[in-house]
């Protein structure tokens, strides 16, 4: 019990000293996952509100391929962004295995299918009334699209929650992918991993509590946006 208590202690004195092994992996980290997010919003948000409004027969087989998406191992989506990025795939020209490129192309692979299912159930229980009312107030579809979007913004903040922790949290498609090769490819998930393996249990745990300090300070600002967002429900002035 005493080595734990040691590790925790030294852990907290590393993260004190801004040690330059953990800050290296920190900013990259931070660049991953964000990079990651904004381009899985970037990408999923619009395929979700298009789910959502759309006639379409090809409907159906992609909201399945989003909802099998959503609980995909990301081993498997790692194995595949491997396969496409190594030098012997189709997309190995581009040198980009091996590198954060690849990490941020195999989490955002991740996150979009999250992104793109939660808008659609977001958008999917706006009150059918708020569309019919902007239809007769004479908004185009684009606009009408707007409102539906305007409307289920704190499911799209709970998409973003969603995303970002499956992002900052993932470990193997990122290894697959990204090598863990310290100093360039090497990011929190990874780098706990491979220190705990090797017995440097200080490093990992400081890299450990910073990693919980970042999803508990994202998820907590989130929710208070969301909080603030939806205001005060019935239920609890009932309950009052």
């Amino acid at each position: 019990m005493s080595f734990i208590a040691e590790g925790f202690v030294k852990g907290i004195e590393l993260i004190l000293n801004l040690d330059r092994n953990v800050t290296t992996i920190v900013f990259l980290t931070l660049q991953v996952a964000l990079t990651s997010v904004f381009l899985s919003l970037v990408l999923g948000m619009p395929l979700g509100l298009w789910l959502s409004v759309t006639s379409s027969k090809a409907k159906r087989p992609i909201l399945a391929l989003v909802n099998t998406g959503m609980g995909a191992p990301p081993v498997v989506v790692g194995l595949l962004t491997f396969l496409f990025l190594s030098r012997e795939g189709p997309l190995g020209g581009f040198g980009l295995i091996y590198t954060p490129q690849a990490i941020v192309i195999a989490e955002t692979l991740l996150g979009i299918p999250v992104v793109a299912g939660l808008t659609f159930s977001a958008v999917s229980q706006v009150p059918e009334e708020i569309a019919l009312q902007a239809l007769g107030l004479g908004a185009t579809k684009l606009q009408v699209i707007y409102v539906l979007a305007r409307e289920a913004r704190l499911g799209t903040l709970a998409a973003v929650m969603a995303t970002f922790g499956a992002v900052i949290s993932e470990v193997g498609a990122a290894m697959m992918v990204g090598g863990n090769i310290k100093g360039q490819t090497r990011i929190l998930t990874t780098a706990i991993v491979t220190e705990t393996r090797t017995g440097n249990f200080d490093l990992a745990i400081a890299l450990g509590l910073i990693l919980f300090l970042i999803t508990l300070t994202v998820n907590v600002a989130l929710t208070h946006l969301q909080k603030k967002g939806e205001g005060e429900s019935w239920l609890i002035r009932t309950w009052r």
